[in-house]
């Protein structure tokens, strides 16, 4: 695995900053103010501001002990936008960094997503669009073969969305403003709710949850009252997941702040699920790129410094049961033979072998 020079790794660093500067002027301007609010004993951030009919509208920001949020509160003012000299930057790690932008349609799908407000609303990137991202935050280099993606996948846990009392604008009317052929797709357990959206050409936008753990909620879309709209698939490991999730950077555009998941726990995520693919053509083709994703992770983040981390992140799923044990252990026997070493010195750290 590559890594970039130092000052390809500095200037990410900035660009990351000045687009989280530059998302939060957007969402936060001026004319409004935050205001503290207590919810289950427990305080959050809210902004309120005009609503040109005289009143006030309020939104959500997020919680009050999170210290990155409630610094930014502190020196709240109008950051002014710095739109062409990010694009400078971005420009530099894409054709000089050999650093992956993502194809054009996608960034504009996460641009939309990123505008409306799916960040501050605790929503996560996951699936290869995130993994795109953990070039610039490792500072590694990635082969084009690993991040072509067709699709976009989006992951927001069901007690955040039942419990912030804010929403995105309507999904489909996000997604119909960049491609108008954009439909929602019905729900095989033949629910009303929609979890997935598709245009013309095949590009789909699904949006993901936790499972909550009973039978009555399985196999069908879970209600998302933050998500404009749409529902979203309950699926098993994603609390794990969206746990602790972090702040990264997409190269389209002047630069999309974005929340993914932590890179260790994308990595042993992606052993795990690898482990539980179908075995039909396309149940193959998705476990090999989950693997190649999870043995790229595994490789970089030794590289980088991240080995310990992960050899953590790795000890709590093996220590979460005989299903995630033989998921894991079914993944590491099909790893690539160009990762094994990685995956083999974490895996050699679980005391019980």
């Amino acid at each position: 695995m590559q890594q970039i020079d130092m000052m390809f790794r500095t200037i990410i660093a900035e660009l990351q900053q000045r687009s989280f500067d530059d998302a939060w002027a957007a969402d936060f301007p001026p004319t409004g103010r935050f205001v503290s609010v207590k919810v289950n004993n427990r305080a959050y951030w809210y902004f309120d501001e005009p609503d040109g009919a005289g009143g006030q509208k309020r939104r959500y920001v997020g919680p009050a002990d999170d210290p990155e949020i409630s610094a930014r509160v502190q020196t709240f003012r109008g950051e002014k936008s710095d739109y062409k000299g990010r694009r400078k930057l971005v420009s530099v790690l894409t054709r000089e960094a050999g650093l992956l932008a993502p194809d054009r349609f996608t960034g504009e799908i996460v641009e939309a997503l990123a505008a409306a407000g799916l960040f501050r609303l605790r929503g996560v990137l996951v699936g290869t669009v995130a993994f795109q991202c953990y070039a610039p935050l490792l500072g590694i280099r990635l082969p084009m073969a690993a991040i072509l993606t067709g699709d976009a996948d989006i992951a927001q846990d069901y007690a955040i969305s039942s419990e912030v009392a804010d929403s995105l604008p309507p999904v489909l009317d996000l997604l119909k403003g960049i491609d108008p052929t954009f439909r929602a797709l019905p729900h095989i357990s033949g629910s009303a709710r929609s979890n997935a959206f598709r245009n013309q050409a095949g590009y789909r936008v699904e949006f993901l949850t936790t499972n909550r753990g009973s039978e009555e909620y399985a196999d069908e879309p879970a209600p998302m009252p933050a998500l404009g709209g749409a529902a979203a698939e309950p699926l098993r490991f994603m609390d794990f997941l969206l746990r602790d999730p972090v702040r990264s950077i997409l190269l389209h555009g002047a630069g999309i702040s974005v929340v993914v998941p932590a890179p260790e726990r994308y990595a042993v995520h992606k052993l795990i699920v690898a482990g539980r693919r179908l075995q039909d053509a396309g149940g193959r083709a998705k476990k090999e790129k989950d693997l190649r994703q999870a043995g790229m992770l595994f490789e970089g983040l030794q590289q980088t410094g991240g080995g310990r981390d992960l050899a953590d992140v790795f000890r709590e799923a093996w220590a979460r049961g005989p299903a995630w044990k033989g998921a894991l252990a079914e993944g590491i026997e099909a790893i690539p033979e160009e990762y094994e070493p990685a995956v083999h010195r974490i895996y050699g750290t679980i005391p019980t072998l």
